[in-house]
């Protein structure tokens, strides 16, 4: 059994962060990643194989609190979600960091604030290449560094909706894009500005993402291990409970098991609180760090209604997603609303098969056409409304004797975001020939809501100062035990009403300096040739 200094379950924004942020110690660093390498194919790139046949999407099956299955949308591969996402990276806010009054109830504080946070989102800003202009969002701080990167152009048709909506009144401003791309020299840049970014994995890696920014550059170096193919299923811990002294996985031949003097889990807030709750031993009877019964609980992917609008003509758009708003993030300008409601931003091009796909998974079989024409999907313009779902106990991740995820989730806090939802549909009056908003909480069939949509998956191992009300220490350390890390999405006590993505990046910039001290500076680093060298990785690689 090989001992490493180190042991992340995870490769993707948290774990595969922490694992570029230890590497240069020269420490011995394990990542153990249940998937394996994403292939590049043609297939990247189509919407049939990504949004109709869901190719690389995951084939398990959750249950909610009905008891009836679902099939997330999760994929399992090197890099995690991130090489599937839309590359959206923002900050919270600065009074998301403490208690927040909604019409629903009290979205609470974290024990950490911006000023905590504001060098590490800078550094994540630059490290995952964000392009945005600083000072056109409202809601920003005003203290922030310049992005390194210019924000992404607007295509012809999305300038036009930029100045519709600045004829309202509103302040539109570009959405922050973590992209490879050199808008000065296109004949040379990574980045195409292609119709398949957002969903898709990028056959460029033009896109920055876990795998492309963290992972890769990794995979030369001597004192870091990378292990496909293995699916953490408990951690076990010495007598006193105090100690995670093994990690035990299955792979295609058998059972596993790694030490580790650091564990981290980075699986997704569903599978790492699946993993804490499979872990019950003795000295943990309700799950391993479950003191404060709260693994598990508190689950949050935030309420998100995607609008599908046409406009009169053909939209001369083919990456639309460069637009965003946040004038109503803290309740309406006009006075008639002072609670928050949310955030407005672009989404991705969308053809007849991706709409056909995501369609598909929310509604029930016979409503959607067989094949949706992309003449009219020339016509469309898809944007997203993105508002804050509180923390409550009762939404909770809850494991089967035989290891099935039940995830039961009652949507809540919901005014605030319906008023946004109807405030962008009149914004459209004049723009658009009819807008369709397909949300996740107003459907007729109950028993179709997309409990599926876990791209923004948070909170079931919330950290605080308290031990008796959080997981996790404000490093994210857990109470429970000396040696347990968590740095993916679950340590979030709240979620705001911005994609996750940066939060996490930087998050696990912080435990990992952190983790530096702990274990001590005064080692060799590895060579700047090591460094240097592409990926002939050990994915799979037996120890020597």
């Amino acid at each position: 059994m090989a001992h490493f200094d180190v042991v992340i379950i995870g490769s993707g924004a948290g774990g595969g962060t922490l694992a570029q942020r230890l590497a240069a110690s020269g420490r011995s660093i394990l990542i153990l990643e249940r998937g394996e390498q994403l292939p590049r194919e043609a297939e990247n790139w189509s919407s049939k194989a990504v949004f109709v046949e869901h190719r690389y999407r995951t084939q398990e099956q959750w249950y909610d609190k009905a008891g009836k299955p679902f099939r997330p949308n999760t994929h399992y591969w090197v890099g995690g979600n991130t090489t599937f996402y839309g590359a959206a990276l923002m900050r919270l806010r600065g009074r998301d960091f403490g208690d927040v009054q909604h019409a629903g109830g009290v979205s609470p504080a974290w024990p950490i604030s911006l000023t905590d946070m504001a060098p590490y989102y800078a550094e994540a800003e630059t490290l995952w290449r964000v392009h945005g202009n600083r000072g056109d969002d409202p809601t920003e701080e005003g203290t922030e560094a310049a992005y390194a990167y210019a924000a992404v152009h607007d295509d012809p048709g999305i300038a036009r909706l930029r100045e519709h909506w600045k004829t309202q009144g509103w302040r539109p401003f570009s959405l922050p894009l973590g992209i490879n791309l050199d808008q000065a020299h296109p004949v040379t840049s990574a980045c195409i500005r292609c119709k398949t970014c957002g969903g898709y994995p990028c056959l460029l890696k033009a896109k920055s993402d876990a795998r492309t920014i963290a992972i890769e550059p990794l995979m030369g170096l001597p004192n870091v291990t990378l292990l496909t193919g293995r699916k953490v299923t408990r951690l076990e811990t010495d007598p006193s409970g105090r100690t995670v002294s093994q990690v035990v996985c299955q792979t295609e031949q058998g059972e596993e098991r790694w030490t580790g003097d650091i564990v981290v889990l980075a699986a997704g807030a569903a599978n790492s609180a699946a993993v804490l709750l499979a872990s019950a031993n003795a000295a943990h009877p309700a799950g391993l760090a479950n003191g404060s019964d709260q693994v598990g609980r508190n689950y949050m992917f935030h309420t998100l209604t995607a609008m599908v609008s046409l406009t009169a003509a053909h939209v001369d758009v083919t990456f639309p997603k460069t637009l965003a708003c946040n004038d109503f993030y803290w309740g309406d300008p006009d006075g008639s609303y002072d609670k928050p409601m949310g955030h407005i931003q672009l989404l991705e091009y969308m053809s007849g098969q991706t709409l056909e796909g995501q369609v598909s998974d929310w509604l029930p079989p016979g409503l959607v056409p067989d094949v949706i024409s992309e003449g009219i999907a020339e016509r469309m313009l898809s944007m997203l409304v993105i508002s804050e779902d509180l923390p409550l106990p009762e939404n909770r991740v809850r494991v089967t004797p035989d290891g099935r995820i039940n995830l039961d989730y009652t949507y809540n806090n919901l005014e605030g975001h319906e008023r946004l939802v109807k405030k962008l549909h009149a914004s459209l009056e004049g723009f658009v020939d009819h807008a369709h908003p397909i949300s996740q909480h107003n459907f007729e069939f109950e028993s179709l809501l997309p409990l599926y949509g876990t791209a923004h998956q948070a909170g079931t191992l919330r950290f605080g100062a308290e031990a008796a009300s959080s997981v996790l220490d404000p490093w994210c350390r857990a109470h429970d035990l000396d040696n347990l890390y968590v740095v993916d999405t679950s340590f979030f006590p709240s979620i705001a009403a911005v994609n996750p993505t940066l939060t996490t990046v930087a998050n696990a910039l912080r435990v990992g300096d952190h983790l530096l001290e702990r274990l001590g500076r005064s080692v060799v680093a590895p060579t700047a040739a090591a460094v240097a060298r592409p990926a002939a990785h050990r994915s799979g690689e037996a120890l020597s």
